[in-house]
C-alpha cells in the first residue's frame, strides 16, 4: 500500500517553542516534496495544499520555490550520491518520505552553497520536526560524511542527462540527435526568465519595467520582485507569458472584425492576444474551474468574457447582456465568449475564420519553470496525450470556414507531439494544407523554424537571450 503523508509539521512546537523561521521554511518545502514524489500532484496543486508556504514570509517563499525548484531538477543526480553513502536501497528507507529529507540538505549544500555545519544543523532540525526524530543518527550521519567528503562536480551535460527520465532522454535522441538532446537537458537546469505580453507600447513597457523588448514583441524581464507590485499589473496592461507562448496568436494575419475559436483556452494568455487585435474570440475549455480562472484573468485584463449566448439554456439567454467592446486606443473592437465544453466534440453555430489549438500535451518545453514534469510523467501520458490531440485536431478542421486558418501548438519537446501531428492530419484526407511560416512575419524566429516552415523551439535556443521554452507551431489552410 502506496504510504499516506500527512503534511508536516507532525510535531507541534510548544507555545513557547516556535519554529524558527528557517526550518519553517524547509518543512513547507518537506511538505511540497511529499506531495509531488509521493502523492503524485503537480506543484502548483501541492502549493494550493500547503498551508504553511502563505504563513512565510515573501523572503521565505523564495527561499522555498528555488529549493523545491533545485530538488526537482537534481533529484536522480542526489539519489545517486546518496545511494553511494547509504549502501543500501533507497526503497528502504523509513518512512518513504526520509529521502527528501536528504535531498533538501543535499541541494543546499551542493548547489545552492549553503555553509556545512548548517546544512547539517538544519537537516537534523528538519527530521525531528518533520516527526521522524528516530532517524536523527542517520541523517546526522550522512549529513556529516556528505559535507566532509563533498558531492561530486558533474558537468551540465552530463548531469542534465542523468536528471532526465530515461524515456524523455531516448525521445530527444532520436528526435534530435545525441548534441541537441545534452544541450537541452543542460538548458532546463537554467531559470526561466520571466516573459511579459503586453497590450501596446511595448517599448514604454519595457522601461518602466526594467525590462528588455525582444525582436518578437515580448518583454523580458530579469530579476525578482512580486509580481502584483509591478507597474501595470493591477491596471491589466500586461500578463505573463513566455515568448514561445505568445509565438501562436501573431501568426493568423489581420483579425480585427474575424471570429476566432481559442481551443482549450484556460489560463488565456493566447485569448487576451486575440481580443486585443480586434478579433472575436469564442475561448473554449472542458474545465469549469479553468474557465472561471480566464475569466478573472479577462476581467483584470479589461476584456469582457461572457458565455457564448447561442449555448446557454434557453431560460439563461434573456438575461444575458451582450458582449461589450474593448476599450483602449489601438485595442479594435474583438472580445471573448467562453464556453465550458469538451474541444474534441464540440462544434461552433458557425464556422469560424480561424482556429486556435494549443492542445494538452506533456509540456516538457516548460521544465526550466515546471520541474515536476520530470518526476510526473509517463510514456503512457504522451500516448494518451497524443491520442487526444488528434480528436482534437480532427474536431478544429470541422470548426473552419473555407479558406479560414488552423494553428496547432504543444509546449511539449518530443516529435510525436508536434511534427509527427502533423504528418498524421495531412494524411486522413481532411480538406487541410499546410501553410509555411516564413522568417519575415516575426522578427528573430528564424533560429526556430524548420524546412517545411514550422516553429521548432527548444530551451538551448536564443541562448545569448536567455532561452525560450520548447515549443511547436505548425499552420494550417483549409483549401475547400
Amino acid at each position: 500500500m502506496e504510504e499516506k503523508i500527512v503534511t508536516p509539521p507532525q510535531r507541534q512546537a510548544a507555545p513557547d517553542e516556535p519554529l524558527s523561521d528557517g526550518i519553517a521554511a524547509r518543512l513547507a518545502a518537506y511538505a511540497l516534496l511529499n506531495d509531488i514524489f509521493i502523492q503524485r500532484r503537480n506543484f502548483d496543486e501541492a502549493l494550493v495544499r500547503c498551508n504553511q508556504f502563505e504563513k512565510l514570509s515573501s523572503r521565505d517563499r523564495a527561499f522555498v520555490r528555488l529549493l523545491v525548484a533545485t530538488v526537482l531538477k537534481r533529484a536522480r543526480q542526489m539519489d545517486a550520491v546518496l545511494l553511494h553513502f547509504l549502501h543500501e536501497p533507497l526503497a528502504a528507507l523509513k518512512p518513504a518520505s526520509l529521502i527528501n529529507i536528504f535531498r533538501l540538505g543535499i541541494a543546499q549544500f551542493a548547489f545552492l552553497k549553503t555553509a556545512p555545519h548548517a546544512v547539517v544543523n538544519t537537516t537534523v532540525e528538519l527530521a525531528e520536526a518533520a516527526g521522524i526524530a528516530h532517524q536523527k543518527p542517520l541523517v546526522n550521519a550522512i549529513m556529516r560524511r556528505l559535507t566532509r567528503e563533498g558531492f561530486p562536480e558533474t558537468e551540465d551535460r552530463d548531469a542534465g542527462k542523468l536528471n532526465t527520465p530515461e524515456w524523455l532522454w531516448v525521445q530527444w535522441m532520436e528526435d534530435y540527435g545525441v548534441e541537441t538532446a545534452l544541450q537541452i537537458a543542460a538548458a532546463n537546469f537554467d531559470e526561466a526568465p520571466l516573459d511579459i505580453t503586453v497590450k501596446g507600447n511595448p517599448a514604454q513597457w519595457a522601461e518602466k519595467l526594467g525590462a528588455s523588448l525582444l525582436a518578437t514583441g515580448t518583454l523580458r524581464k530579469t530579476g525578482g520582485g512580486f509580481i502584483p507590485d509591478l507597474p501595470g499589473f493591477v491596471e491589466g496592461e500586461w500578463w505573463i507569458q513566455n515568448a514561445a507562448a505568445a509565438l501562436p496568436a501573431r501568426l493568423f494575419g489581420d483579425l480585427k472584425g474575424k471570429t476566432v475559436i481559442d481551443l482549450c483556452a484556460a489560463p488565456g494568455g493566447k485569448t487576451a492576444q486575440l481580443a486585443a487585435v480586434g478579433a472575436n474570440v469564442i475561448a473554449v475549455d472542458r474545465s469549469p474551474e479553468r474557465v472561471k480562472r480566464l475569466k478573472e484573468n479577462m476581467e483584470r485584463l479589461g476584456f469582457t468574457a461572457s458565455p457564448h449566448p447561442n449555448l446557454l439554456p434557453q431560460g439563461e439567454k434573456e438575461h444575458l447582456s451582450s458582449p461589450s467592446p474593448l476599450a483602449g486606443e489601438g485595442r479594435g473592437e474583438g472580445f471573448v465568449e467562453t464556453v465550458v465544453a469538451d474541444g474534441a466534440v464540440w462544434l461552433p453555430p458557425e464556422p469560424a475564420d480561424a482556429v486556435l489549438l494549443d492542445a494538452p500535451c506533456t509540456a516538457t518545453g516548460t521544465i526550466r519553470h515546471q520541474p515536476d514534469i520530470l518526476h510526473l510523467k509517463e510514456p503512457k501520458d504522451q500516448e494518451k496525450l497524443a491520442a487526444l490531440q488528434r480528436r482534437l485536431l480532427l474536431n478544429a478542421v470541422n470548426m473552419l470556414k473555407p479558406g479560414g486558418i488552423l494553428i496547432y501548438c504543444t509546449c511539449s519537446m518530443q516529435k510525436a507531439e508536434g511534427e509527427d501531428q502533423v504528418d498524421w492530419i495531412l494524411a486522413q484526407g481532411v480538406p487541410l494544407q499546410l501553410s509555411p511560416i516564413t522568417p519575415q512575419e516575426i522578427p528573430g524566429i528564424a533560429e526556430i523554424l524548420t524546412e517545411r516552415g514550422e516553429i521548432r523551439a527548444l530551451p538551448c535556443h536564443w541562448k545569448d537571450l536567455g532561452g525560450i521554452d520548447g515549443f511547436f507551431i505548425a499552420r494550417f489552410v483549409r483549401n475547400r
